[in-house]
């Protein structure tokens, strides 16, 4: 849920047609919100939220504890590609045509390892939901050309410095969490996490660095190589969105609040 700032600022780039991007990376719902700016359907991701993220056929404790999935991405997908589907042909053709470049993150269970993963018309969704897919509050196990894989977010949950390692010199950072956020590691969460995927020992190994992976990424958008400009956007820390949060009062703020950080953003970027 608190992928909907990020909503926001990609809705207010949408509408004003701003797109001087040439390579886009996303990830776990945040590369669902960039797939659908990239389709140009620029209400979905908010109608999204609050027609299906908060229906309790997507998230629901009680079948969580009877050991049922917390998040059933199952469903969600079922739904949205019936009812709401993405404009996969938009989306390939923007890319294709306009020598852009579109990545999914994802994260390899077998290697603990990111996979940047270039979809096309039939592959961006089943990438999007395994970039998605949450371990443990989503209890499938999904593949990529063989390989078991699951939430992008595990192995690197801010690809800054995979854009700056394809060349990228002036990088955009979309955040969900406040400029002063940092990851703090969580010994009884590890402690669960092994529990479940000791079979996998690579991908408990990531589990345990994804707190120093992520500050190592905030501290290259701090202090980025020479010639590198490295602007983030980030929610203001009085949102306060958790992972499930349900109040509609509270998300409407939350992509308010990203419209107008995004409208703030394209005057200052074209003042540069």
């Amino acid at each position: 849920m608190r992928g909907i700032y990020a909503a926001g600022i990609l809705h207010a780039f949408g509408a004003a047609g701003f797109d001087p991007f040439d390579l886009y990376i996303g990830v776990s719902a945040g590369a669902c919100h960039l797939a659908s700016h990239l389709a140009g359907q620029n209400d979905r991701n908010f109608d999204i939220t609050l027609r299906y993220s908060l229906d309790p056929r997507f998230i629901s404790l009680g079948r969580f504890l009877r050991g049922g999935h917390l998040m059933d991405l199952d469903w969600m997908w079922q739904e949205t590609i019936t009812n709401y589907r993405l404009d996969l042909k938009h989306i390939d053709e923007k890319i294709h045509a306009q020598n852009r470049e579109y990545l999914v993150v994802a994260t390899s269970m077998e290697t603990g390892k990111p996979l940047y993963l270039s979809p096309d018309a039939v592959t961006l969704e089943h990438y999007l939901k395994v970039s998605s897919s949450l371990p443990i509050l989503y209890r499938n196990s999904l593949d990529v050309n063989g390989e078991k894989a699951t939430d992008g977010g595990m192995a690197d949950s801010i690809p800054v410095r995979e854009a700056h390692r394809r060349g990228a010199t002036n990088i955009t950072v979309i955040r969900t969490r406040p400029s002063h956020y940092l990851k703090k590691s969580n010994p009884a969460a590890l402690a669960v996490f092994y529990l479940y995927f000791r079979k996998y020992p690579k991908l408990v190994e990531c589990f345990r660095k994804r707190a120093a992976n992520y500050n190592a990424s905030v501290a290259f958008m701090e202090n980025p190589p020479e010639g590198v400009r490295v602007t983030q956007l980030t929610p203001p820390a009085g949102l306060s969105l958790g992972r499930t949060t349900a109040d509609k009062v509270q998300l409407r703020a939350a992509y308010e609040k990203g419209i107008d950080h995004g409208r703030l953003f394209m005057k200052s970027y074209r003042s540069w």
